[in-house]
């Protein structure tokens, strides 16, 4: 990071919103409004650990009110701080709305290391945040609905949900408090693997645009392109997962501890198994080991997954970054620093800000299912069976020819819930796709894409708030 003046994120994401705002014509005040933090909790509680009383910091920020409820994860991290929270909490609200989902965005924070805790110490902190939650309003199926993040998963969702349930007893749609939930506690299937799916969704769209590509210099299409990935979390994996069997070659996977790289491809999940037993992704077999994590961001590649922290690219590292294509799968991994040199370099950023809300598209399903009180397909998964099955029978009769017995299964198949909630996903990343890309062709003097998914972002909001008519 150069070192000027103290970074942050909060203000990297208004610049980027500043940025936009130009391209946009309306009132001064509300792109204001759009911009600040609507609320901003910040809270201190103690917890019993071991035979210590440990004093706990945490926060919620709720960004936007223009849709409720607010929507946004919670992470267990010892950089969580005010700052970050709340620029999560509107970034939450820009990548919402683009993906027309309806919620305002939000933001949850604990600032531990979850790897210090015992499961019932963590169980013990992770019901007492949501009880302050409970206590203030900032946590309902209607107000306020959390996720995982960072640091946290199925289980600290479970914890939230059944404390929740427990101090709101009867409440008919508390299941839809919190999202990112085990499938057997109202979770949705698909939901883990939902945010690489999206990002390998994006940009398998943008790798569809004959013009990009061609300004670019790369063939259409995902297969045969050289992939880096920065991260092998849930997202980093499952990016990682659905590159390689979309027909891409994954030449190298970093984390903290260092990099690999192998240019006939690496399998995500032998990777994984690797560092599961040895504890390092380092000397996978058939792998090269690099020194830094970071000389896998600098290496030549097509398409650059940075899938962990923020503000990985910055000013210094961003002039040695060769890929073509950057997919943000984590949340600002590049500075605003960064996206002035790639974008005079004439690297194509996709931003993070609708690339990776796969994760809150899919928790929005998990929501509806929640209020809906009925699992996906459960309705009509057997009546389309026997439609089809059918139409095949017809097909045979009047053709006096057998339909192949692999084809035959592949069209008779009603949908199940998780092949919804893909097909769901696939639509909200496509349209979102092509709405940002053509918001930016109809402007040409509109910088880059990030920018441009912005103005899309800005205009939606802007419009809520002026239907809802709440400037008295």
């Amino acid at each position: 990071m150069s070192g000027h003046q103290e970074y942050s994120f909060f203000g990297a994401v208004e610049q980027s919103f500043d940025k936009a705002a130009k391209f946009t014509n309306w009132d001064l005040g509300i792109l204001e409004q759009i911009k600040q933090c609507n609320s901003v909790y910040r809270m201190h509680f103690p917890v019993k650990i071991g035979d210590k009383i440990e004093v706990i910091k945490a926060y919620r920020v709720q960004h936007s009110h223009h849709k409720t409820p607010c929507k946004g994860g919670i992470r267990f991290s010892t950089s969580v701080n005010l700052d970050e929270v709340m620029a999560l909490a509107a970034l939450m609200t820009y990548k919402c709305a683009i993906v027309n989902v309806p919620f305002g965005g939000a933001k949850g924070g604990i600032s531990i290391d979850p790897k210090k805790y015992t499961a019932y110490e963590l169980e013990k902190i992770t019901r007492r945040y949501t009880h302050e939650l409970i206590k203030k309003n900032f946590i309902g199926p209607g107000t306020d609905v959390p996720a995982p993040d960072y640091g946290t998963g199925e289980r600290e969702m479970a914890w939230i949900l059944d404390t929740y349930m427990s101090m709101k007893p009867g409440e008919i749609d508390a299941l839809g408090c919190v999202t990112g939930k085990p499938v057997t506690q109202g979770g949705v299937r698909g939901r883990r693997e939902a945010t690489g799916l999206g990002v390998f969704y994006g940009i398998r769209e943008v790798c569809a645009m004959p013009d990009i590509m061609q300004k670019l210099g790369l063939a259409m299409g995902v297969a045969g392109k050289s992939v880096v990935v920065q991260g092998l979390g849930n997202v980093g994996y499952h990016a990682a997962k659905y590159f390689r069997e979309g027909g891409a070659k994954v030449i190298a996977i970093a984390e903290y501890e260092g990099a690999i790289t192998n240019a006939a491809g690496l399998n995500e999940e032998e990777v994984f198994q690797h560092r599961k037993k040895t504890g390092s992704i380092l000397n996978f077999p058939g792998a090269t080991n690099l020194a830094s994590s970071n000389d896998a961001l600098e290496m030549a590649c097509d398409i650059l997954i940075p899938a962990a922290l923020e503000n990985v690219v910055n000013g210094d590292n961003a002039p040695r970054v060769k890929a073509k294509i950057i997919g943000e799968a984590a949340n600002g991994p590049l500075t605003p620093e960064a996206d002035e040199i790639l974008a005079a370099k004439g690297v194509l950023v996709v931003p993070d800000m609708y690339l990776n809300a796969g994760g809150v598209t899919v928790s929005y399903f998990e929501w509806l299912k929640n209020l809906s009180h009925v699992r996906y397909g459960r309705l009509e998964k057997r009546f389309t069976e026997n439609q089809n099955k059918d139409i095949i029978n017809q097909i045979e009769g009047l053709t006096g020819k057998k339909v192949d017995d692999n084809a035959k299964e592949k069209i008779e198949h009603g949908a199940d819930e998780v092949d919804l909630v893909y097909s769901g996903l696939e639509e909200t990343m496509i349209n979102a796709t092509r709405e940002i890309i053509d918001c930016w062709k109809k402007n040409p003097a509109i910088p880059d894409m990030r920018t441009a998914a912005y103005v899309v972002a800005i205009n939606k909001v802007a419009t809520s708030y002026n239907e809802l008519g709440i400037f008295p």
